[in-house]
């Protein structure tokens, strides 16, 4: 029998005696059967991630399937094509298949999900969340699947990889073009006010305010969800005040989808009685009646840079100890016809 057999056997053996189990309860588990008690398994993956075991012929080998995973919480039919299409163009370079889950909350995916990956043994998982509770990151580490987070939505894990877009620079931007054009009275309707993106882009929006000179009027900043309703429920508000705002930085493109509703139904003219700046630029955006003024977040080359890490990843594991990979890729405003001098 080979040594490194014989290496193997031995590990799996302390493992296996410092967990309280037998070899084939070890093996079940690192083979992702769904016949082990949740504290057994959880015992043996703490053991597992503590003695850094990494099972031989991890990585790019006949062990993986040849899959990236891409796990979202929520499809939406415009923004996610984006990330779709870049992890595909990277998968296919390289060979693999994609497989699409859709799980959970945006904070993390279902309990469910992370025995089901335990099953397929992908190259590499994308997830579009928040984060990952510790208890899945234990288990994709002991089991050396590579995971990365695309735009973290909250404070990430030191010891998640991720890659994001700089959202503080993209409101930053979208609100200095207003200014530039001169806007006074600026609204912001930014996403949920539990995702570090949302507040991170409505603070670039205050510090634009800010530099300026500006007063920040609190009841002219709404949180909505990122989707077409947050936009319209909150700019209904916003646009039925006393004293309206004369241009609105929406957080999202769907949320100024909305905002643009909102408008039509007050026969309010854009962008003759209001200006509006997006974020995202989905392809949509170019095709609106007016055309979107937005804030270029690099979805496609997101997915693409998130895919690229995850394999790398599969190959090159991160050292303890060593950096954890992390990348803010730049946006970029893109000014169209929904944006124009303030009236008067």
């Amino acid at each position: 029998m080979s040594s490194d057999a014989a290496t193997d056997r031995v590990t799996l053996a302390q493992i296996a005696d410092e967990a309280g189990v037998s070899l084939s309860t070890i093996s079940k588990v690192l083979n992702g059967r769904s016949d082990v008690a949740a504290a057994t398994r959880a015992r043996i993956e703490e053991v597992l991630s503590e003695r850094g075991y990494r099972r031989r012929g991890a990585g790019r080998s006949e062990s993986r399937a040849e899959l990236i995973e891409l796990v979202f919480h929520e499809l939406d039919p415009i923004w996610s094509m984006e990330l779709i299409d870049g992890v595909g163009a990277v998968a296919k370079e390289h060979g693999l298949s994609v497989v699409l889950t859709v799980s959970g909350s945006r904070h993390s995916p279902d309990p469910d999900w992370i025995d089901g990956v335990m099953r397929r043994r992908p190259v590499g998982v994308v997830l579009v969340f928040s984060d990952l509770v510790p208890e899945y990151r234990e288990r994709l580490h002991a089991r050396a699947i590579p995971f990365v987070i695309v735009d973290p939505a909250g404070d990430p894990s030191p010891d998640a990889p991720s890659v994001g877009s700089a959202n503080w620079s993209g409101g930053l931007a979208a609100t200095r073009h207003l200014i530039e054009l001169g806007h006074r009275r600026i609204a912001a309707i930014t996403g949920p006010a539990d995702m570090m993106c949302s507040l991170a882009r409505v603070d670039g929006y205050r510090s634009a305010m800010g530099s300026e000179g500006l007063p920040i009027d609190e009841s002219w900043i709404r949180f909505g969800d990122f989707h077409v309703s947050g936009g319209r429920n909150r700019a209904r508000e916003l646009l039925d005040a006393a004293e309206r705002p004369t241009a609105i930085f929406a957080g999202s493109d769907m949320q100024a989808l909305g905002v643009l509703e909102a408008a039509r139904e007050r026969g309010i003219r854009v962008p003759e009685d209001l200006s509006v700046v997006g974020y995202d630029d989905i392809p949509l955006a170019a095709w609106l009646t007016p055309k979107l003024t937005t804030v270029h977040q690099p979805l496609r080359r997101m997915g693409e840079e998130a895919a690229r890490l995850a394999i790398r990843l599969a190959d090159e594991p991160v050292e303890p100890g060593a950096p954890t990979p992390r990348m803010d890729l730049a946006t970029s405003l893109v000014v169209r016809e929904s944006t124009a001098p303030p009236a008067g």
